[in-house]
């Protein structure tokens, strides 16, 4: 398809992505801990439904689809280097999604509490959910000896762990398991099978990964213009999460086609324009993260753009990578990085632990969260040591 528009890809690894990744998912451990103090301006949180607000929380999980998407191109590359065939990598895709919509789910209905009559409360539930989690997609030992038994063992007993909590699961009002919303995770795994399934099938073609993200874009605006009807809702955002996704992905595409010198003024003009883009939408809708409108959209991709341009700079270009270091386990093992604060917060439950309530008053408060992504991201590490890490 189109190959005269295909180039060789060279399926490196590019720093700045990792830095990139890294970064949104401390900001995105930083803003979910706000919760937890008194007093925060509303600048630092996310703006109520239907009030045309951007806070910088709102800017925080566009920031991480889009360093998925710039991820894609060369995950999958590396698959077909490897000499994976594309049903191979459907596979992949698949289950990878899959995983992510499961434990969306999980997470989603584990947050409207349990009824005592199930017999466990939702402190216990919570750790017997992760430790279904980490036994089902924890990276083990590639082993031909007996240990390969071991680990299936283990997978099969976390496989079952997670289908009898959600066989005996009841909310407070007494309701089953079921969809409630995607949560972070499961909006995470409807993007990413998309737009991985996309690239797999176009590839290097420049033309039609950018008729796909015209496409997610004109489905935000007929989302946001009510122009759906029925059909609204049926995909995630309507649209919008995936054109975030595809705006990474055909940045990593420009970034391999033409050198940094010759980009940098054509992306920066990109990035402007799509914040002018933004400013122009907000005439006919308001800045929305809930709605999922085209302001919001387009401000984020430009802020996104801009954003990764000088991280770039800053680590490709001025090799710059070990001042990021601190954060490293946050690139790297992102999904074990995502889940540990749901541990954390069920231990601070159940010892009862709690911080002098000067310290959880902003301005000083926000020197808390700062701390809790770094203990976070510490305990990532740790466990990355023992062998514990999350890879689907």
């Amino acid at each position: 398809m189109g190959c005269k528009n295909e180039y060789p890809f060279k399926p490196r690894r590019i720093a700045s992505i990792d830095v990139f990744r890294a970064l949104t998912m401390f900001l995105m451990i930083f803003v979910n801990d706000l919760w937890s103090l008194s007093g925060v301006p509303h600048g630092l949180e996310h703006a109520e439904s239907g009030e045309d607000f951007l806070g910088f929380s709102d800017i925080v999980f566009p920031s991480f689809l889009f360093i998925l998407g710039m991820s894609i191109p060369f995950a999958i590359e590396n698959r077909i280097n490897k000499g994976e065939s594309k049903w191979e990598i459907t596979k992949h895709v698949l289950w990878r999604s899959v995983a992510l919509l499961v434990m969306g789910v999980f997470t989603v209905n584990s947050g409207f509490g349990l009824t005592t009559t199930i017999g466990i409360n939702r402190n216990v539930f919570l750790l017997l959910m992760l430790t279904g989690f980490f036994l089902i997609w924890n990276v083990y030992p590639k082993k031909q000896d007996w240990k390969k038994y071991l680990y299936l063992s283990l997978q099969i007993a976390g496989i079952a762990l997670l289908i009898f909590l959600a066989v005996i699961y009841r909310d407070s009002k007494g309701g089953v398991m079921q969809h409630k919303w995607w949560g972070i995770l499961g909006l995470i795994g409807w993007t990413y099978w998309i737009c991985a399934l996309i690239y797999l099938f176009v590839r290097r073609n420049l033309k039609y990964e950018a008729l796909a993200w015209l496409f997610f874009v004109l489905l935000c605006i007929a989302g946001a213009s009510q122009w759906l009807g029925i059909f609204g809702g049926i995909l995630p955002g309507n649209g919008t999460f995936h054109a975030f996704s595809m705006s990474g992905l055909l940045m990593s595409l420009l970034f391999n086609r033409f050198s940094f010198g010759k980009l940098l003024p054509w992306i920066i003009s990109l990035g402007m324009l799509l914040l002018f883009a933004g400013w122009v939408a907000r005439h006919f809708w308001i800045i929305s993260k809930l709605g999922e409108t085209p302001p919001w959209l387009f401000f984020c991709t430009g802020i996104s753009v801009l954003a990764y341009i000088f991280i770039y700079w800053l680590v490709d270009m001025k090799g710059k990578k070990s001042w990021f270091q601190w954060i490293a386990p946050a690139g790297t093992a992102t999904l074990t990085c995502y889940l540990v604060p749901y541990g954390l917060y069920t231990i601070f439950s159940m010892t009862h632990f709690s911080l002098p309530a000067s310290w959880l008053i902003y301005p000083v408060g926000l020197l808390k969260c700062i701390a809790f992504a770094f203990l976070t991201i510490g305990i990532t590490y740790l466990l990355g040591k023992i062998g514990i890490k999350l890879k689907i």
